[in-house]
């Protein structure tokens, strides 16, 4: 994949569908079937591939791609990952409070104290909300809630991300905690 300088994962080739050489394809696209809208897909190992048809399939994408024409080809494919370059994404459609998750990666965080919490190196939904990886030198990585509430601001063309620490997690607000025990010493059950 030496031919991207800012390679993005797009999507993710499943299992054959079929006999003609359409394969079931996870994307990370808002619309699965937008996938085709990027040109050219590209493998880590510098395979090139060209859309012919894509169509729903429920939770996936079914493609046909240009030069898999039969089962065993599609079945090839099983497991392979499809980049776009970063410049291939179109921010012209993007609104002003809007960006992509992986133009965050390496930004530097700090509070309005301008005290240090390390970069951004990933960004995770699990489910529940998106969350932030921050890494610092010589710091274990640490995952901030990414809300209003939690980061402030983002500069990316500082390449700074602002924090409120309390609401990231980062820093204790010292307060005594709800179900914590104020002396610190554990209390016996005595037999309980």
């Amino acid at each position: 994949m030496s031919k991207l300088e800012n390679p993005i994962l797009m999507a993710v080739i499943g299992a054959a569908q079929g006999l003609r050489g359409e394969v079931r394809v996870k994307t990370f696209t808002e619309d699965p079937l937008g996938l085709g809208d990027y040109g050219f897909l590209h493998a880590a190992d510098g395979r090139k591939f060209e859309i012919l048809e894509i169509r729903d399939g429920k939770t996936v994408a079914i493609v046909r791609f240009r030069g898999v024409n039969d089962r065993n080809a599609a079945e090839a494919l099983n497991g392979t990952e499809l980049f776009v370059d970063r410049d291939a994404l179109p921010d012209d459609d993007l609104e002003d409070d809007e960006f992509y998750y992986t133009d965050l990666e390496g930004l530097e965080v700090y509070d309005a104290e301008n005290n240090h919490y390390g970069a951004v190196t990933a960004v995770y939904d699990f489910g529940a909300g998106d969350l932030l990886e921050l890494k610092g030198p010589g710091k274990r990585p640490v995952l901030i809630p990414f809300s209003e509430a939690a980061v402030l601001e983002i500069d990316l063309e500082g390449g700074r991300l602002l924090v409120d620490p309390i609401a990231a997690g980062l820093k204790d607000d010292g307060e005594e905690k709800p179900y914590g025990n104020a002396g610190g010493k554990p209390r016996p059950n005595n037999g309980r």
